[in-house]
């Protein structure tokens, strides 16, 4: 099993269907999901750390699961058959532990949260791991030293030791 975190969400260019990509914590492979928008939505606003006034359905199961004094244990993308993934949310309570079947997007949302781990089993990180992926809006290494050049390049030598922690 491989340890991964929700690196982010980005859409298809084709499609503009959402994707959510699993990065794996101790490494630079990441996994695209292809979800659908109600997921995506509600990825983006656990991400965002954003509620609303009343639970949304994956809100609702956490608040469930908490009532009956059960936690989910952690989310195991477990397999790959074609292009659909699958997934299992393992469950601890009272009554033992449980693996349910669910969608990678619906384990994902919910376990986001409840702070649980998120895992992919090795053989579909082998299938289908990329590092080629790029999050909407997130800058590649080049760019960033890009826009950190222009910065210097715009600083005026007298501003320089002008910097006064206490204006700050």
């Amino acid at each position: 099993m491989i340890p991964v975190r929700v690196a982010g969400l980005t859409k298809d260019e084709k499609s503009g269907q959402p994707v959510v990509v699993l990065q794996e914590i101790e490494g630079e492979r990441m996994l695209p999901i292809w979800i659908g928008e109600p997921e995506g939505r509600a990825i983006a606003l656990e991400l965002a750390g954003r509620r609303y006034q009343r639970p949304l359905t994956h809100d609702l199961i956490a608040n469930l699961l908490e009532s009956l004094h059960a936690r989910v244990s952690r989310v195991v993308i477990c397999d790959l058959k074609e292009t659909t993934f699958f997934a299992n949310i393992h469950l601890d309570g009272g009554g033992g532990a449980l693996a349910i079947d669910a969608r990678p997007s619906d384990g994902i949302a919910l376990a986001l949260r409840a702070r649980a781990p998120i895992f992919v089993a090795d053989q579909v990180f082998a299938a289908s791991a990329r590092t080629d992926i790029r999050i909407r809006g997130e800058k590649t290494p080049e760019e960033k030293a890009e826009d950190l050049r222009r910065y210097l390049e715009s600083l005026n030598p007298e501003d320089f030791g002008k910097w006064n922690p206490e204006e700050s």
